[in-house]
C-alpha cells in the first residue's frame, strides 16, 4: 500500500488530528505574516510591477510542491489518485478569477492574506475579511439566480497534462522553466518600476532554481506508475482479499444495496455489447474493459456513499476490472459473485433456467440462451427484493474517501 497521503484521523484519532490541522494553519499564517503578506501595500505593489514577492513566493511554493508530489508518486511513496483536485468549471472559473483579481487590486488582499492581516489586528485586513464574509453570504442568497451558469462548462478533474496531452514529467519540466523565466522577468520589472537593487537578492536562489530543474528532470526520467505498477504495489494485500473472496458479493446483497436509500450503487458491466444487449441488470452501465481506465477520474468524483460493483458473465473479466479499480484507488469496489450467470440462477424463474441453460459454455460466456435481446426489459433485470428470502454473508463496507481540501489564496 502507498504510505501517503496519510489518513490523519485513522492514524491519530479525531481530536488529536485537529491539533495537526491547527499547527499547519498557524505555520502557514506565520510564514505569510513574516513574509510581509499582511501588508496590503506590499500585496498591491505586484500589480504595479514594483514588488513581485507574492508572485515569487506563491508560485515558488506551487512548483516546489508540484515537483515533490510527482517525485513521490513516481517512486511509489504517494498515491496521486487520493489527492483531491478541484473539478474544472471553465467559464465560472474565468469569471470568478476576474472578480477576485479586481477585488485583490482594489482591496490589496486575497481572502487568505486578509485573514492573516486581520489576525494581527490591522484595520484594513479586518474590513477586507468582513467583506469576504459578506460576499459569501451574498453569494449564498443569490446563487439561485445564476445556478445554471455556476455549474456550466463542467470538465471534471482536468489538469495541464490532460489539456496538453503530454506525459506528466514533460509538463512538470515545462512549468518549472516557465516559472524560472517569470521569476527572472519579475526581477527585471522590479528593477525598472520599483528601483530594486538586485545585488541584494540572496545568491542561494540560483541553487534553488537548479534543484527545481534537476527535480523536474528526475520526474521525466522516473515517470509515473502505470495501473499495472500500482496493482503490483497492492497485490500483497488486495490479492489476499480477492483470494479469500472478501470482495465477491452475493446477488442478494447487491439487490439489497440497490434498494438502500442511503447508498448510491454504480454497476459497471464489462461484458461485450452483444451479451449486454441480450440481458443486463437495470441501471448497469456497459463499460468495455479497455475503456475503464478512462472512466477512473469520473468515478473518483462520486460521493462517499457510492458502492461500485463490477460484473461479467462469470467473474473472469470482472476480476480484471476490479483490479483496475483498486489499483487506481477507487474505494468501495466489489465483484458480483458468479457474475450475470449467477444472478440469473438466483433470480430467473425455474422454467427459464431449465429451458435456456446451455451445456459446456466457455469461461466468461453467458450460460443461458435468450429468445430476444431485451436488455433490462426482462423481469429478472429488476427483481423485487420482497419476493426472495436469501441467505448470504454481508461483505460490503464503505471505505473512507478523501474529501476536498483548500489552500493558497482560496
Amino acid at each position: 500500500m502507498y504510505p501517503f497521503p496519510l489518513a490523519l484521523q485513522d492514524l491519530l484519532g479525531h481530536w488529536p488530528s485537529y491539533l495537526v490541522y491547527l499547527l499547519v494553519g498557524f505555520s502557514f499564517g506565520y510564514v505569510l505574516e513574516i513574509g510581509g503578506f499582511a501588508d496590503s501595500r506590499k500585496l498591491a505593489a505586484q500589480f504595479y510591477f514594483k514588488d513581485l514577492t507574492v508572485l515569487k513566493v506563491m508560485f515558488g511554493a506551487i512548483v516546489t510542491a508540484m515537483v515533490l508530489i510527482f517525485l513521490a508518486s513516481g517512486v511509489g511513496l504517494l498515491d496521486y489518485n487520493l489527492i483531491y483536485v478541484n473539478p474544472t468549471y471553465l467559464w465560472p472559473g474565468i469569471i470568478g478569477g476576474l472578480i477576485m483579481g479586481v477585488g485583490f487590486i482594489v482591496g490589496g488582499f486575497c481572502p487568505g492574506t486578509s485573514l492573516v492581516s486581520a489576525a494581527v489586528l490591522k484595520l484594513d485586513g479586518i474590513f477586507f475579511a468582513l467583506g469576504v464574509f459578506f460576499g459569501i453570504f451574498l453569494f449564498g442568497e443569490t446563487i439561485g439566480y445564476f445556478e445554471e451558469f455556476w455549474y456550466s462548462s463542467y470538465m471534471g478533474r482536468f489538469t495541464l497534462q490532460d489539456w496538453l496531452n503530454l506525459p506528466i514529467g514533460i509538463v512538470v519540466l515545462i512549468i518549472i522553466l516557465v516559472a524560472l523565466f517569470m521569476f527572472w522577468g519579475g526581477e527585471l520589472l522590479e528593477k525598472k518600476f520599483g528601483n530594486a537593487d538586485l545585488t541584494k537578492e540572496p545568491k542561494w536562489r540560483y541553487g534553488a532554481a537548479a534543484i527545481l530543474v534537476v527535480g523536474a528532470i528526475a520526474v521525466v526520467i522516473i515517470g509515473q506508475p502505470t495501473t499495472a505498477d500500482r496493482w503490483t504495489a497492492l497485490e500483497a494485500t488486495e490479492g489476499a482479499r480477492l483470494a479469500n473472496r472478501e470482495v465477491q458479493i452475493h446477488p442478494g446483497e447487491l439487490l439489497e444495496k440497490l434498494h438502500d436509500a442511503t447508498l448510491q450503487v454504480i454497476m459497471l458491466d464489462v461484458r461485450s455489447e452483444a451479451d449486454y444487449n441480450l440481458f443486463h441488470i437495470r441501471d448497469a452501465r456497459r463499460v468495455p474493459l479497455d475503456a475503464l481506465p478512462g472512466l477512473i477520474p469520473a468515478l473518483h468524483e462520486e460521493p462517499a456513499n457510492t458502492l461500485f460493483v463490477v460484473m461479467s458473465n462469470d467473474e473472469t473479466a470482472a476480476t480484471e476490472a476490479w483490479k483496475i479499480l483498486r489499483a487506481e484507488s477507487v474505494p468501495s469496489a466489489y465483484i458480483l459473485e458468479g457474475g450475470i450467470n449467477n444472478w440469473l440462477t438466483v433470480f430467473a424463474d425455474e422454467a427459464f433456467r431449465e429451458t435456456a441453460v446451455k451445456a459446456n459454455t466457455p469461461d466468461d460466456s453467458l450460460a443461458y440462451s435468450f429468445p430476444s435481446a431485451l436488455g433490462a426489459r426482462y423481469e429478472w433485470a429488476e427483481p423485487n427484493p420482497h419476493d426472495y428470502t436469501l441467505a448470504f454473508t454481508p461483505k460490503v463496507e464503505l471505505e473512507l474517501k478523501r474529501g476536498p481540501s483548500g489552500g493558497g489564496c482560496g
